[in-house]
């Protein structure tokens, strides 16, 4: 990346008990090609907080949502930071893939990048068959979105993406559970953003349980919500 360029991107962090792989993701950090990393602690019961600021994050805390912790990320990113950048706190994304994402916008040609784990190398066993049978759904079910079709073609809905700040903001993203990517993709297209989606590389968690795929429960709570977003946000006017 070009000198300065560093000063413009914040990478956010939401994380709920992810002590066990926090550090080890913080510490991953691309440092000298970032601004912060900026980690959201929203309830966690462990030592998750703790272990990131030692690793070297700025940590702030948040409601309970998985998007309340990335809206309250994006509320906190340095004033300068014109690129926001996020992935989960597990481990499984593989921060190495980061100038993929923020490439395309430093050269003006996206407004906003996701990566598809679908499209890229998954370790074995990173991702259940049913964490990839729900991407290629939704992926499908987009397809008659009329505003997403005319847009974007996606294949999956993973945590790892980057968007122009300015951007993010006319998005007026209120979705404050796991619902938040979604919303994210069907706005980006509604509003006419310019979206690239590109392979990424995924690998297994480090430690700890998945709060969508660690169990039935969690799995069809998550797949409710994200249906619902789709049917809800993907089908009314834009505003």
């Amino acid at each position: 990346m070009r000198a300065g360029v560093a000063d413009q991107i914040s990478v956010i962090i939401p994380a709920l008990n992810e002590a066990e792989s926090i550090g080890f993701v913080v510490r991953s950090m691309p440092w000298d090609r970032i601004a912060e990393c900026l980690v959201v602690d929203n309830g966690s019961t462990d030592a998750t907080g703790a272990n990131a600021a030692s690793a070297g994050a700025r940590v702030v805390t948040a409601e309970r949502g998985y998007g309340s912790a990335c809206l309250a990320g994006s509320r906190a990113a340095l004033p300068a930071s014109t690129i926001l950048v996020y992935l989960d706190g597990d481990g499984a994304d593989v921060i190495e893939d980061l100038p993929k994402l923020v490439g395309p916008i430093l050269e003006g040609r996206a407004d906003f990048v996701i990566g598809s784990r679908i499209r890229g190398r998954r370790e074995a066993g990173s991702m259940l068959p049913s964490q990839v049978f729900a991407a290629h759904l939704v992926g499908r079910l987009l397809r008659w979105v009329p505003s997403v079709r005319r847009s974007a073609r996606y294949t999956d809905m993973g945590a790892f993406r980057a968007i122009r700040r300015s951007c993010l903001e006319e998005l007026a993203m209120a979705e404050l559970t796991y619902g938040w990517n979604l919303e994210m993709q069907i706005k980006a297209a509604q509003r006419g953003l310019r979206i690239l989606e590109v392979p990424v590389d995924y690998r297994n968690r480090i430690g700890g349980e998945s709060k969508v795929a660690g169990n039935l429960r969690a799995s069809i709570k998550a797949g409710t919500r994200i249906l619902e977003v789709l049917f809800r946000v993907g089908l009314s006017p834009k505003k």
